[in-house]
């Protein structure tokens, strides 16, 4: 074979000869270029297989680094991160290295801004309470209301029913009609006219807060609430429960068990008095001979807590000073109890918040980590904030948009992450904010249709998290969450039950949209979506000024005005943002529960005399309702 080989070699070339080396060639070609194909294509299936590995696992480290954080937040180790305990302490210093740790500038006090909360409340042993010479043991016989003024006082006691005011069209009632009760304490029962009744139109006016309020507009120094058997069955005193955000009712204010006022009332039963009052008759103050002698003292727990702030700035010469704002909550219940906000108030535990707001406050770190390790920053600066004190009233977020460390009219937008650790099998991501900016819907429907999410979109921009502050600041919101479920604000919140590839699939979705608006040359342009003020679920709140109340300042002397509702009465009337609201029509306003209160005595198209003090000055301002 090898011979013959060698002879066609050698002989000379002929036609045949040609056919049959072109025939070889051809088949020596198609043989190189077959495995030439399958070689590129084996490559080419191992870049494949490279590129989907890589992938995969950077999609798995950001599901792992996103878990751990959240595990970490979430541990039980750190007790709920209550504001001001040493676990808030704990994940403040966690969030300020990270945000070292990613470069990122860090204003104010190497990124933390302090600021100080009232977190509870408690009675001392420095309380007594003497009535017609009976002493009465605090916690046995009579407790304070948490709103109780520290205060002592000695006078004589006026009885005045359920100690309701009301007149509107439909509904009149005066406890106080003929009654002097200037300078001295006034005796109330709980509850109002109609204890069975559960439509009471008496109900918006039964609170003790109002009705110390009442006491106070016709001068009583001091409130003494008892209970007769409709409305207090068991004689139980009521708890002494922190509200969040403190304000004393400028008196004292205090609950006295039904038997032992009646030991101070010889032949008389709180029982019988309920009765009258139940009728609306009057029942003869000479019957009620009563003096009190009461030094009340409630010690207040003020902590100091804080936001995180960290700073990437844009590449930009000019947009690198516009920010856009990208924040969650990082403080949660604590070990829960009565007060704290639990919706198993009985349950002492760690309140851990995998959900609210771990979730979000991983979100976010996650979010810094991506742009922070891109190689080309975005040209408007990105300013990542973790709130503190968000569920005691959004006190973190308020606090920060009223000392903030950049110029307010810098602030492009504000994207909230609270709550998006639940994304279900619907994956649908709620998008609230969406008509906080002429532009913001249609931004959105353009991302979305590459996103593996589907969405639910509310326009309005206040609601129940920190956005609500910016948007009271005339800034576009975007707030993201996937919504509550059965175990919120209870111990059950734990991190097993999230959802971290849903997770990760929002942090992408976010991501893509606030790279694009920090890029994007135009302003979004600002427009009001909905009131800048928490609507009241309480019936009888029928009227509103229109305006975004201080729900955190602890001032009493007066309301002070965050905010105007666009086209409102308050506008209408030449009321601003930074008045200070201390009347309505004559009578007084301390704080926010004072004009609260205030408001369900009026009506709608009625003419309200508003009485304030702009930069100092007192004015008055007529106001159509």
């Amino acid at each position: 074979m090898g011979f013959t080989i060698e002879i066609r070699l050698i002989r000379p070339f002929n036609e045949l000869d040609r056919g049959l080396r072109i025939k070889a060639s051809k088949r020596k070609k198609a043989y190189f270029c077959q495995n030439f194909l399958l070689m590129k294509l084996k490559r080419l299936c191992l870049l494949g297989i490279s590129l989907f590995v890589l992938a995969t696992n950077l999609i798995s480290q950001e599901t792992t680094s996103l878990r751990n954080d959240l595990f970490y937040l979430a541990s039980p180790e750190l007790k709920g991160r209550f504001p001001g305990t040493n676990e808030d302490s704990q994940v403040a210093r966690f969030i300020q290295q990270r945000f070292h740790e990613l470069g990122l500038e860090m204003p104010f006090n190497n990124g933390i801004q302090t600021f100080k909360v009232v977190t509870s409340v408690e009675a001392t042993n420095d309380n007594r309470l003497i009535i017609n010479g009976q002493n009465a043991d605090y916690g046995v016989d009579y407790s304070l209301y948490a709103f109780s003024s520290n205060r002592t006082l000695d006078a004589d006691v006026v009885y005045a029913g359920f100690g309701i005011v009301v007149e509107t069209d439909s509904l009149k009632r005066s406890d106080y009609a003929g009654l002097d009760v200037k300078g001295k304490w006034v005796l109330l029962l709980k509850g109002d006219p109609e204890p069975q009744n559960n439509g009471s139109p008496f109900i918006p006016f039964s609170d003790a807060r109002t009705k110390a309020m009442f006491a106070k507009d016709r001068g009583a120094l001091g409130v003494i609430f008892t209970g007769g058997i409709q409305n207090d069955k068991n004689d139980e005193l009521v708890p002494l429960l922190f509200e969040r955000a403190f304000v004393n009712a400028g008196l004292p204010v205090l609950d006295v068990k039904r038997a032992f006022l009646e030991k101070t009332i010889s032949g008389l039963s709180v029982d019988s008095l309920e009765a009258k009052a139940i009728r609306n008759e009057k029942h003869s103050q000479n019957d009620i001979h009563l003096s009190a002698s009461a030094h009340t003292f409630l010690k207040l727990t003020e902590v100091t807590t804080q936001n995180i702030i960290g700073i990437l700035r844009g590449k930009h010469p000019v947009l690198q000073d516009e920010y856009i704002v990208i924040g969650a909550h990082h403080d949660h219940l604590g070990m829960g109890g009565k007060g704290s906000g639990s919706r198993m108030p009985d349950t002492l535990a760690p309140h851990l918040g995998a959900d609210d707001n771990a979730s979000g406050t991983a979100t976010v770190l996650a979010l810094a980590k991506r742009f922070a390790n891109e190689e080309t920053k975005p040209d408007r600066s990105l300013l990542f904030v973790l709130f503190g004190a968000e569920e005691m009233g959004l006190l973190g977020s308020d606090y920060f948009v009223k000392n903030l460390p950049v110029e307010k009219e810098k602030i492009y937008a504000m994207f909230n992450f609270d709550m998006v650790g639940r994304l279900n099998d619907s994956k649908i991501l709620a998008i609230g904010g969406t008509g906080t900016s002429k532009e913001t819907e249609e931004i959105l429907h353009r991302f979305a249709e590459k996103s593996p999410l589907k969405f639910s979109y509310s326009p309005e921009g206040f609601g129940p998290s920190d956005h609500a502050s910016f948007y009271k600041e005339n800034i576009p919101v975007f707030y993201f969450t996937t919504g509550s479920h059965t175990d919120y604000h209870t111990p059950a919140d734990s991190p097993e039950k999230i959802n971290y590839q849903g997770m990760s699939e929002i942090a992408d979705f976010a991501k893509s949209i606030i790279g694009y608006l920090a890029d994007r040359p135009e302003h979004l342009s600002f427009t009001e979506a909905g009131p800048k003020e928490q609507k009241s679920a309480r019936r009888g709140f029928k009227v509103t000024l229109g305006i975004m109340p201080d729900y955190t300042g602890a001032s009493d002397n007066g309301l002070s005005v965050g905010g105007v509702t666009k086209g409102g009465a308050a506008e209408r009337a030449g009321l601003k943002k930074g008045d200070v609201i201390t009347g309505l029509n004559g009578m007084p306003v301390g704080n926010i529960y004072d004009y609260m209160n205030r408001l369900k005595q009026l009506k709608p198209g009625q003419r309200v005399n508003v009485d304030l003090l702009r930069d100092g000055q007192p004015i008055v301002l007529i106001v159509d309702l």
